[in-house]
């Protein structure tokens, strides 16, 4: 996971230390655990030579290939909880300078849910060193609780708090050392290397030369983390805390349109919304066979292996809730089984388009949620459609976007002044104007 753990403060004398990276070999700040121990020693450390940037948004490291890595989704549980988490490549570059110099940078966004509720946002910046090297040279970190931002712990930018952090060396070898984070009393990840060459099962298939490393943290715990080809990060944690790449594109992305069933699948989703909203369950019986209908004939097919488990415990569940007929349950099975399905169809969509498509799922996320006066996850909701409007905007004709905005914030007012009704009723409206909009 992403540990958001601060030290009491800085000492003056550490922070001029931090910032004096320069050219050539850097000194070496201390270990950031809290101990102050546990870290690898200088001479395994493969980080210590400061980076130089001459094509720094070509970012083609096999084992980190953000540039084309544009839509991401991970599957597990955090302490035993559902969790889900979404890494999106935003358009366009941003910069950050180091010693004097303008570093372009690619900005990829990372947002985090669990039990569904939104529980951290953030804008991670990388560049790529001339050598192949992948450097993490900042992030913008946003903490949600009940709905609501209450931290911007972790938050760092190089050259400003610390230095740049390698995140992935040319030609990791076994033993090698590199710290993913390294602003002791802000953020700090050590990974060491342990073994390369394995073999990983994708969504597409075998996936040769993944690379395991061993992540130290502030508070000395560890865990195991696995890059592979393709995909970067893989697989972080076991046990109660386990984040796992579900599907990825380009990478995982298949031919063609979307298969005839996983488009009954979606509308079946949609369309029990509908029949619950309106107290129709003889409607909801029958959808939910037709819904049963398509995922077996996708199952045959062969599915992402954690996309497949969520269906299969989202229909058993939305069964259920029909047959008791607990309308809240139904409704949110419903739309979880209509993220599922656009989890499955980011292999054939453009992901602007899927983006597109889960703005209006949230949208019903949060109707859904007001109709449980539950102000807490309304307002989540309403950040969740904020967010992901920063990936749509490739996708939406420019003089649309103003419209946009504005329903967005008629969302996050009514949201924020916990007028759930209120919020409903802009979502409901955005879900209008974004079927308007033209697609691109």
């Amino acid at each position: 996971m992403r540990p958001r753990i601060l030290i009491a403060s800085l000492s003056c004398g550490l922070v001029a230390a931090l910032l004096s990276a320069g050219a050539g070999r850097a000194a070496a700040p201390p270990c950031g655990t809290y101990s102050g121990r546990g870290c690898a020693p200088d001479s395994q450390r493969v980080d210590l030579t400061a980076p130089s940037f001459s094509t720094s948004t070509r970012i083609d490291n096999p084992l980190f290939p953000i540039a084309s890595l544009h839509s991401v989704v991970f599957l597990g549980r955090e302490e035993g909880h559902p969790f889900r988490s979404e890494t999106t490549l935003l358009p366009g570059t941003g910069a950050v300078t180091l010693d004097g110099r303008r570093i372009p940078v690619l900005i990829s966004q990372y947002m985090a849910w669990r039990d569904g509720r939104l529980e951290e946002v953030a804008r991670d910046r990388y560049a790529q060193a001339d050598d192949g090297s992948v450097w993490y040279l900042g992030e913008d970190v946003i903490d949600y609780s009940r709905g609501h931002a209450v931290t911007t712990e972790g938050t760092w930018l190089a050259g400003r708090e610390g230095p740049p952090a390698m995140i992935m060396p040319a030609h990791p070898r076994v033993g090698d050392v590199f710290r993913t984070e390294n602003v002791p009393g802000i953020v700090f990840e050590q990974v060491t290397v342990k073994a390369t060459g394995r073999t990983v099962r994708s969504a597409h298939g075998p996936v040769t030369g993944a690379m395991i490393g061993e992540e130290l943290h502030l508070d000395g715990t560890t865990e195991r983390k696995t890059f592979a080809p393709g995909y970067g990060e893989f697989l972080t944690g076991a046990g109660r805390n386990v984040e796992a790449l579900a599907v990825a594109v380009p990478s995982d992305a298949l031919p063609g349109p979307a298969p005839a069933a996983l488009q009954r699948l979606a509308i079946g989703a949609a369309g029990m919304v509908s029949s619950v909203e309106a107290d129709d369950w003889r409607s909801a019986r029958a959808t939910l066979r037709r819904a049963r209908a398509a995922w077996r004939a996708l199952r045959r097919r062969g599915q992402p292996r954690l996309i497949a488990a969520a269906l299969d415990r989202e229909l058993r569940r939305l069964a259920a809730a029909v047959r008791h007929r607990r309308a809240l349950r139904a409704l949110n099975s419903a739309l979880d089984i209509q993220q599922s399905a656009l989890d499955l169809e980011l292999r054939y969509a453009p992901r602007g388009a899927v983006d597109r498509d889960r703005l209006e799922l949230w949208c019903q996320r949060l109707r859904i949620d007001a109709r449980a006066h539950d102000a807490a996850a309304v307002s989540g909701d309403a950040a969740t459609l904020a967010w992901i409007r920063d990936r749509i905007v490739a996708a939406v004709p420019p003089a649309d976007l103003p419209r946009l905005d504005a329903e967005l914030g008629r969302v996050q007012g009514a949201a924020d002044n916990r007028r759930t009704a209120a919020a409903a009723d802009h979502a409901a409206r955005l879900i209008g104007l974004l079927r308007e909009i033209p697609r691109m």
